[in-house]
């Protein structure tokens, strides 16, 4: 099987040139994600509310390859101040509490200030929880 690239139309992918997911066999790579909505270039100043645009953005990248969240086997999250991560817990559960994946979490400055989360991921077509 090919490898296949998927965009999400973020201005940013072609700004950078990369690629929002990259397939490749059974197995899916997610780069980072933000908060932004793609098809509107727009992040909100909520933490909350971008980790939840996060996991939708790399729900729909999912989508796109024949996979889902529940294939999800590794996650890195990133955060620019390490004491915001308790506060984004409960929307992670909510998206990855069957899934639990193997997990981590960095602190460090991402490249655009509105950005409060990146989130990354790594599936495996059919892994499903």
């Amino acid at each position: 099987m090919p490898r296949q690239l998927i965009s999400s139309g973020s201005t940013f992918e072609q700004e950078i040139g990369y690629s929002r997911a990259v397939v490749d066999g059974d197995w899916i790579f997610v780069s980072g994600t933000t908060g932004f909505d793609y098809t509107k270039m727009t992040i909100s100043d909520d933490l909350v509310e971008q980790a939840e645009q996060c996991f939708k953005n790399i729900q729909a990248a999912l989508n796109e390859a024949g996979s889902d969240l529940r294939d999800i086997v590794r996650v890195t999250y990133v955060l620019p101040d390490a004491a915001d991560f308790p506060k984004c817990w409960p929307t992670m559960r909510k998206y990855l509490e069957k899934v639990r994946p193997a997990a981590m979490m960095i602190s460090a400055g991402l490249s655009d200030p509105r950005m409060r989360i990146e989130i990354q991921v790594t599936a495996r077509r059919g892994s499903g929880a």
